[in-house]
């Protein structure tokens, strides 16, 4: 018995993805670009063909593609890395730390576009070949839930944030668009990217804020949004706080989140009132309540964040900060990965999910104070906040990193197709090489 149950299995083979892209920057630019680069890969795997008739050259495509996407999450970690390597607290300027050499964040505003070229060239790879399917879908998804959380901290950190609830505020907005998208999909059976979306255009601001930080340093994203505009003076607008440019982009961040709400209910329905979308039979919950299981999910890490008080928070104002936020962001991608599972199998949507209940320990624990007048029984002091955050940092890695093992193994099973190997089943359920032989090369 794997993870996906067996009665399951069998509509992996009927998945198809369905996407609709209304960028006018990715029609008219980047398109074209990725359509050129994708056909710098090599030619053993047939990237200019639609189809491809020989099998073995097939996998190899398949294989690669995924390879792509693995390669594009490695480029983030590296950058995740010089950061960690430079700025080991998530210390900023005006906490008296000295800032990274410029040229870092030079690299990873080349990073993330590479990124986000070979995010868009992996799936091209594979539909040319005939080779799309639900452990593609699963591995590209994956790896993007994954670089939301790490892409969040470096963003934060370009524009001086640092350890703040506005940096919290950014990871619960990116989050959001991400589990969204992912909400939509389910009910849809379409990945819908509006005119302005989160893997396009708002990878484009974030390179360009790498970039311009990389010219100023952080400091730039201090100077008021009104003053840098020159509006200062327009009486109207005097009852608007005058923000820094870095609080702003967050203030703005939330108000697309909110209009990505509206446009994504909108979708989901008249999907659910036409034969566009996938009817959802074993859901017996309205879509907006599918919406629930982040709010608690947030309202758990925000709950957590608060001790001992809002203002005072032991996490936010520790080195327990970035763990926190990684552990977070992988029980995020174990809750989308289940989401995303359920989508190409066409299962019911996952409410809950196991791998919050380690965080619910550290919230309760953190709040026995205001629930029942009573101190934290683990979290006494920093120090042992810090050690239960660290846990529960790798209780929730080991996690997602066993449920993609066991999702991996269920599918290339079940299709007889290798993840990373150029590999296949024969009649016999046997693995066999599926090299291509010299002389069809």
């Amino acid at each position: 018995m794997g993870y996906i149950p067996e009665h399951l299995l069998e509509n992996l083979r009927n998945y198809k993805y369905r996407g609709a892209d209304k960028s006018l920057v990715s029609r008219y630019v980047l398109n074209p670009f990725w359509n050129w680069f994708v056909t710098l890969w090599p030619l053993s795997v047939a990237p200019n063909t639609v189809r491809v008739s020989n099998v073995a050259t097939n996998r190899a495509a398949a294989d690669l593609s995924l390879k792509i996407t693995l390669t594009g999450l490695s480029i983030i970690i590296f950058n995740f890395a010089t950061l960690i390597y430079y700025d080991p607290l998530y210390l900023v300027e005006r906490d008296g730390y000295p800032e990274p050499p410029h040229w870092v964040y030079f690299t990873w505003g080349i990073g993330l576009f590479l990124y986000q070229t070979l995010d868009a060239i992996d799936g091209k790879q594979a539909r040319r070949t005939g080779m799309a399917g639900p452990l593609g879908e699963m591995f590209d998804h994956g790896c993007d839930a994954l670089n939301t959380t790490l892409g969040c901290l470096l963003a934060n950190r370009a524009l001086g944030l640092g350890r703040s609830w506005w940096t919290v505020a950014s990871q619960i907005a990116t989050l959001a668009n991400f589990y969204l998208t992912t909400w939509e999909e389910y009910h849809t059976g379409v990945l819908f990217l509006g005119y302005f979306s989160g893997p396009v255009e708002g990878i484009l601001m974030i390179v360009v804020i790498y970039f311009i930080t990389g010219i100023f340093g952080p400091s730039i994203w201090e100077h008021k949004i009104w003053t840098v505009l020159h509006l200062e003076h327009v009486s109207y607008l005097k009852k608007v706080p005058n923000i820094p440019l870095n609080k702003a982009l967050i203030v703005f961040a939330i108000i697309g989140l909110a209009v990505n709400i509206f446009h994504s209910y909108l979708n989901v329905r008249q999907a659910s009132r036409s034969s566009f979308g996938r009817p959802r039979q074993n859901s017996s919950y309205p879509p907006l309540v599918l919406l629930l299981p982040f709010v608690a999910s947030t309202a758990i890490q925000v709950a957590w964040l608060s001790h001992p008080e809002y203002n005072n928070s032991y996490i936010i104002n520790s080195a327990s900060f970035v763990p926190f936020v990684l552990a977070w962001g992988f029980q995020f991608a174990h809750q989308v990965g289940r989401m995303i599972l359920a989508h190409v199998t066409s299962a019911p949507f996952p409410l809950f999910d196991w791998i919050w209940i380690w965080s619910i320990i550290g919230a309760v624990d953190a709040n026995l104070p205001h629930l029942i007048g009573r101190p934290p029984i683990f979290q006494t002091s920093p120090r042992h906040t810090a050690y239960v955050v660290w846990a529960t940092l790798i209780i929730s890695m080991l996690a997602y990193a066993r449920f993609v093992t066991l999702v991996i193994r269920d599918i290339t099973n079940y299709l007889g197709i290798a993840c990373f190997t150029v590999r296949k089943k024969d009649e016999h359920g046997v693995w066999k090489s599926a090299q291509p032989e010299a002389k069809m090369l």
